[in-house]
């Protein structure tokens, strides 16, 4: 019986996946388009599916080429003037970094030269300092010998 399920299971698993399938779809033929809505619409700037279909199967008039032409041509016009007004926000931003960038580098400088000041002025107090030590040990040196010195002559 075991088996008889697997093959039973297995003809509805075949049966649904028939019933799945569907017919290819047959294209639908878009309507003809007027030349007076195409008149209507100077607005549009890409044109539609509906419009290359119809072109695609007969040829073009003079007044569509002229058309069509004008559209690009307002299309590369808005695209130079997009560009020009990008170039001109690159300059604008690129100047300022250049103001940005001269400013950091006269912080740098003046930086550097405190850094240098401070160095010096710890190499001389550095220096002060040992020749206190050197001093005060001469000094020291001095008494102590002297001390040494008078205590000779007391025992003799």
């Amino acid at each position: 019986m075991h088996p008889a399920i697997k093959s039973f299971l297995g003809l509805c698993l075949i049966c649904s996946t028939a019933g799945a399938v569907e017919p290819a779809a047959t294209p639908a033929t878009p309507p003809p388009s007027a030349p007076s809505t195409q008149a209507a619409s100077p607005a549009a700037t890409l044109p539609t599916a509906a419009t290359t279909a119809s072109t695609a199967t007969k040829p073009l008039t003079a007044e569509q080429l002229v058309k069509n032409k004008q559209q690009q041509d307002a299309k590369i016009k808005a695209l130079v003037q997009d560009q020009a007004s990008r170039l001109k926000q690159l300059e604008h931003a690129n100047l300022e970094a250049l103001a940005q960038n001269q400013e950091l580098q006269l912080k740098n400088d003046s930086l550097s030269v405190q850094v240098q000041v401070l160095q010096s002025e710890r190499s001389a107090q550095m220096f002060l300092y040992g020749a206190v030590t050197l001093a005060g040990g001469v000094l020291l040196g001095f008494f102590i010998a002297s001390y040494i010195h008078t205590k000779r002559r007391r025992q003799w």
